[in-house]
């Protein structure tokens, strides 16, 4: 065998063949072994992609995106409005339109949209209706001054459409008119800014009122005072002689004269510059939020700041996934969405997730996240989970967050939601489903349009008018009515409800408190007649008792305490409201927590508690509250009620923050104010 083969021989390049062939058949196991290894539901096949990269594809379809969370005041039908002013700049513009970022920085969300999208231009983001950052890349304008000049020339009711106007005017006005025409706008803003260009509800309400009064009360005036003149004239012997017709042809032009020029001088139609909703914008949120939960439990949203890792999400699902196989569990969705209150449910969350609950037809437990403000609430449609300990029994540190989680970007929703599945685990169960009731209905979908002139408070205004006049026409109705002021002073009474918005101060005095809380007490006690009734009345009154040491008498003494003195009005005029037969209305179970002394309030809303910044808070509003709350978000401040601080001498601060006793309790209901007195006093 010359040219053979030997038996057990292998030439150099079939060995080398060799070597990579079991080197890549030991590669295919290993890669085999790794596939089964790894679990069906991957940290990164389930990544949610970032806020800025769901925001660069959104621009990458249209170069104006507006989101569908905030119908109410930038619905998305203005869309071509933005993209037609756009073109006014001269250059590429991008518009973002998104729910307030707190916990974003604006100019770094636009960079990071910016290098994502890959394109050069103007990008400009509003935060709802305020311009919040413009950042040029790769072009030449004069964003700063542009927004500084729309800032100050322009009042906060602008509207982000007038607002837009007046930026991409500036814009096109180049580097040095820009300039000068933002030190021109600083100089003549810096202390009084520009009149409001809308009116709220009540504003209308009050113009109403006065058209009525003058409708009715100076024609009235003009023959009260001709007839007061023609009996001085007669008295005196010159007497002139005016023919019949002249007075009440005066009166009767004179009403006319104001019935037609009331609506030419009040000709405000709507309280906001926003556009009323379609039914389809007022639903999309919550169509999109029920289609992401069909897909997976957990739906963050993509136009918000992520705030749960993966680590947190993949526990997350592990725990959903556990209690849902547990005994009496069942499925959890967690909808990690701001709630703003220009979105379709108005900021209430107990309506968003009803919403959800009805569109995805799916029961289970319906977990609302805010990653703006870091609330966690929970509805219960269908499960066994025991509806008291959902609603009494969750901590605080879980629903609302404690410092550390105010102080953090995430508010540390991973772990609060987290310690949320652990406490599900350990819920009572009961031995049939439990269901939500229905929320109070949102506000009409075109909320901002004003009610016609000569409706609402037109009609009162008619009767206080003819009232007035005959009030003027005479110092006996002046005297009367000192008189009877003077004689309620003697035997005070109990304000109506109605007026306490109105009438109840800011920073009330002590003997303000002490004389109020002693009216209202009293006023109870006598109206409770039948001591065996353990109603819910018998509980006000039982509360408010506990505070005074069960003597009413103490709560004119001169020690006791502004907050105690306040949580006894808040008990007496809910125990009054009870026995008045009202205690089932939801208005009585919530007082005003902007000002306790308000009374009954009618809604939740996110307002700002703060004079510097956007600190917000979910607080129960009596009406004109929500009215400010809507019209003027910066008023809200200003209507806290304030408490001396012991810690600080004489300086006041909201009353939450004065107190560490039952009045805090006020935000979550007369119910739990009721419970807070209680375990305060050891009585169970």
């Amino acid at each position: 065998m010359t040219n053979g083969v030997h038996a057990g021989h292998i030439p150099a390049g079939s060995s080398g063949r060799t070597r990579l062939l079991r080197l890549l058949l030991a590669l295919s196991a290993l890669t085999a072994l790794f596939a089964t290894a790894t679990p069906a539901r991957a940290a990164d096949a389930t990544t949610p992609v970032t806020q800025a990269a769901y925001l660069a594809d959104r621009l990458r379809e249209n170069p104006v995106h507006v989101t569908d969370q905030l119908p109410r005041e930038v619905p998305r039908s203005t869309a071509p409005g933005f993209a037609r002013l756009a073109k006014k700049t001269g250059v590429p513009t991008y518009v973002l339109v998104l729910p307030m970022q707190n916990s974003t920085d604006g100019k770094q969300l636009l960079g990071a949209v910016h290098d994502r999208l890959g394109r050069d231009g103007l990008y400009v983001l509003f935060e709802g209706a305020d311009l919040a950052e413009a950042t040029a890349y790769g072009v030449r304008v004069p964003a700063d001054a542009a927004i500084t000049v729309t800032r100050y020339e322009l009042p906060y009711d602008a509207g982000p459409l007038r607002s837009f106007e007046r930026f991409a005017d500036v814009i096109a006005l180049g580097g040095d008119k820009a300039g000068a025409r933002a030190e021109a706008a600083r100089e003549t803003y810096q202390d009084d800014e520009p009149a409001d260009m809308y009116i709220g509800p009540s504003d209308r309400n009050n113009q109403s009122f006065l058209t009525g009064i003058l409708l009715t009360g100076v024609p009235l005036m003009i023959v009260l005072t001709a007839w007061y003149a023609r009996r001085h004239r007669r008295r005196s012997g010159a007497e002139r002689r005016v023919p019949r017709w002249v007075v009440p042809g005066a009166a009767a032009l004179t009403a006319a004269t104001i019935a037609l020029a009331a609506p030419v001088v009040f000709d405000q139609t709507r309280s906001s510059a926003a556009r009323p909703p379609t039914p389809a914008e007022l639903s999309a949120r919550v169509e999109r939020v029920a289609a992401g939960l069909e897909k997976d439990p957990v739906y963050a949203d993509p136009e918000s700041p992520r705030v749960l890792d993966s680590r947190q999400l993949d526990r997350l699902h592990d725990r959903i996934r556990d209690f849902r196989r547990s005994d009496g569990g069942g499925p959890v969705y967690v909808s990690l969405v701001p709630q703003t209150p220009a979105s379709e449910s108005a900021g209430d969350s107990w309506l968003f997730a009803a919403a959800v609950h009805a569109k995805a037809r799916q029961d289970g437990l319906y977990v609302v996240a805010d990653p703006d403000d870091g609330t966690i609430d929970v509805y219960n449609y269908g499960l066994r989970i025991d509806a008291d300990s959902l609603s009494f029994d969750l901590p605080d540190a879980v629903t609302l967050g404690d410092s550390k989680a105010d102080e953090a970007d995430d508010h540390l929703l991973g772990e609060r939601l987290d310690t949320l599945m652990t406490f599900l685990d350990k819920a009572p169960r009961t031995d049939r489903p439990d269901f939500e009731s229905t929320p109070a209905a949102a506000p009409e979908a075109d909320e901002h349009t004003l009610p016609p002139l000569f409706a609402t408070d037109f009609w009162p205004g008619l009767f206080v008018g003819a009232f007035a006049a005959l009030l003027l026409s005479g110092v006996v109705a002046g005297v009367m009515w000192s008189a009877g002021r003077l004689l309620r002073r003697r035997d005070p009474a109990p304000e109506p409800t109605d007026l306490l918005p109105f009438t109840a101060p800011t920073e009330p005095s002590a003997a303000y408190l002490r004389r109020t809380a002693y009216t209202e007490l009293t006023t109870l006690t006598s109206q409770f007649t039948d001591p065996d009734d353990r109603t819910r009345a018998w509980d006000h009154l039982d509360a408010a008792m506990l505070l005074v040491d069960g003597d009413p008498d103490r709560a004119r003494a001169a020690g006791t305490d502004p907050a105690t003195l306040v949580a006894v009005i808040v008990l007496a005029r809910a125990g009054r409201a009870a026995l008045a037969d009202d205690a089932d209305d939801l208005r009585h179970d919530l007082c005003c927590g902007i000002n306790p002394l308000h009374g009954p309030a009618v809604s939740r809303h996110h307002v700002r508690v703060s004079a510097q910044g956007n600190s917000r808070r979910l607080l129960p509003v009596c009406e004109p509250c929500r009215d400010t709350a809507v019209a003027e978000p910066g008023g809200i401040p200003g209507r806290l009620l304030k408490l001396p601080d012991p810690s600080l001498g004489n300086s006041r601060v909201p009353y939450y923050d004065a107190t560490d006793g039952p009045l805090t309790a006020v935000p979550h209901g007369i119910a739990r104010l009721i419970d807070k007195v209680r375990e305060t006093a050891g009585v169970h």
